[in-house]
């Protein structure tokens, strides 16, 4: 893992998740990498900065705090290499205007200028994935049914976030020809 490293701290809303980040980085990079839901948030940063949060999560009133398996603490700081490298390479890329407005999770707002667009996926690298704002704004603006793609993790987070969206979540082959032939 390097460096760097991400924890989910469950049973922690978005305040409490930044209080224990900062408690943690003793002048290290701790920050809230992921606002999921209103009970998990995702931290990321320096590798010893988010052991001593795991350390600490409980006594600051989280009920868990658990490490994450991944290979770079993404969302914070330590990204900006890839962010460099992000930003090189999109500017290769013609971005043109959606058909519908992109809710960008680094905003958690509705965006349809290209050049806007392209800097949000820049900004991303580094900064936090608002998801649950992005999922409560998409249901405000009217957006009722929400599709995943691959898995079983986004569409219960979905759930807590807006109760009344229809969810799908689509895990084979066999569920995407079948929700094709339903909108078809």
């Amino acid at each position: 893992m390097g460096q760097g490293a991400m924890a989910a701290l469950l049973g922690a809303d978005l305040v409490l998740a930044q209080k224990i980040a900062d408690a943690a980085a003793h002048g290290e990079v701790c920050t809230v990498a992921n606002d999921n839901d209103p009970s998990q948030v995702v931290i990321s940063g320096s590798k010893a900065a988010i052991d001593r949060a795991i350390e600490m999560a409980k006594d600051m009133g989280a009920k868990r705090a658990i490490p994450l398996p991944v290979s770079a603490p993404f969302h914070c700081p330590l990204m900006q290499p890839a962010a460099d490298a992000m930003q090189d390479a999109l500017s290769y890329v013609v971005v043109g205007a959606p058909l519908v407005p992109v809710f960008a999770n680094v905003t958690a707002q509705p965006e349809t200028d290209p050049d806007t667009i392209r800097n949000q996926l820049v900004e991303q690298v580094t900064g936090m994935v608002r998801w649950r704002e992005s999922v409560a704004n998409m249901f405000d603006a009217g957006v009722e049914e929400f599709v995943e793609l691959g898995g079983k993790v986004l569409g219960p987070i979905v759930k807590r976030i807006a109760p009344d969206a229809k969810v799908t979540s689509l895990t084979s082959i066999d569920d995407i020809e079948a929700l094709a032939k339903e909108i078809a």
